[in-house]
């Protein structure tokens, strides 16, 4: 028995030895490198209970996904407290799946942790939609806790600092309107943005204006236009919910209704010009032919005034004008 494994050493050739032990310092270069590589990785995760393990981080190298985000985002998320995988749905498999689609791994995690700790209900699949929408979830439930100022309008989009609206009276207003909003995470996909709320709330403020019988009536109540725009509920099928909408300033424009007025009287002057003008061309158009016609009448009186010596000539050659005179001799 003692014997036994010098003579089975013996069978085994020179070079089948050193191609096991050439596999041999190979396999402990890798497990060397394995735990070089993700050994820090792994151990961090395993103090913080995020529960990766160590082949989850080598199968992230080969998908090529980052595993140093999603242990960091499953480590945020196990620390800050809000839940077990089963309930949050953060595993390790759906932050890589999220991860490969192009998303925001830590901004999602930071964004269910502070809707959790603002208790608002957000889960990871609500997030993880939201984020791949090409929404930041994270601004958006910022948003939600601390409300937004929106001016109205927008000089940075529309290059206007006021919204111009005209009373009935034809003065002109000039208003920039403050809209506070909060971020509805229920809308937030498919809802529309900030444009469609300063769209809304001008064309609100305007149509307010528009219906008011005086300036002053605006400028002594401004709060009206605020009443007016929210009970209009502009914020329906958008991404945010209307808080409250101040106005922030008020000047009084020009009377463009006075202008109007004085616009059209001279439109009217001039339309009563050229139709004085009209008929005077046409009264002396009109005189000109009865001119031309009285010269005609003389021209064909002439006429007929030269034909009398000619028919009396005739008459004379033909004996009737003599005989005409001598019947007159006997009458008298």
């Amino acid at each position: 028995m003692d014997h036994g494994l010098p003579i089975l050493l013996a069978d085994i050739s020179l070079p089948v030895l050193i191609g096991l032990g050439v596999i041999l310092v190979l396999l402990l270069i890798v497990v060397a490198l394995v735990v070089f590589v993700y050994w820090p990785i792994w151990f961090q995760a395993y103090m913080s209970n995020a529960n990766v393990s160590l082949l989850s981080l080598i199968g992230m190298s080969l998908r090529r996904v980052n595993a140093r985000i999603i242990v960091q985002a499953k480590i945020m998320a196990m620390q800050a407290g809000i839940g077990p995988e089963r309930e949050t749905g953060i595993t390790t498999r759906r932050l890589e799946a999220h991860y490969l689609a192009g998303g925001n791994v830590p901004n999602v995690i930071r964004a269910i942790i502070a809707a959790h700790r603002a208790d608002i209900d957000l889960d990871f699949d609500r997030a993880a939609a939201i984020d791949l929408a090409g929404r930041d979830v994270l601004d958006a439930v910022q948003t939600s806790v601390y409300p937004k100022v929106i001016d109205c309008p927008d000089a940075k989009r529309s290059h206007k600092t006021t919204l111009s609206a005209i009373a009935k009276n034809g003065v002109e207003l000039k208003v920039r309107a403050r809209v506070t909003v909060r971020t509805n995470l229920e809308q937030l996909i498919g809802g529309a943005t900030e444009e469609t709320i300063i769209a809304r709330v001008g064309e609100g403020i305007i149509t307010s204006i528009g219906s008011a019988g005086t300036h002053l009536q605006v400028m002594e109540n401004p709060d009206k236009i605020s009443h007016a725009v929210l009970e209009r509920g502009l914020d329906a099928q958008t991404a945010f919910e209307i808080v409250s909408i101040d106005i922030a300033d008020i000047d009084v424009g020009q009377n463009i209704g006075a202008r109007l007025q004085a616009d059209q009287a001279e439109a009217d002057t001039r339309v009563a010009r050229a139709k004085a003008e009209e008929r005077r061309a046409l009264a002396t158009a009109r005189e000109q032919e009865m001119k031309a016609s009285v010269a005609k009448n003389r021209a064909m009186v002439v006429l007929a005034e030269a034909e009398v010596p000619k028919a009396m000539a005739t008459a004379f050659r033909e004996g009737n004008l003599q005989g005409t005179a001598k019947t007159g001799n006997g009458a008298g």
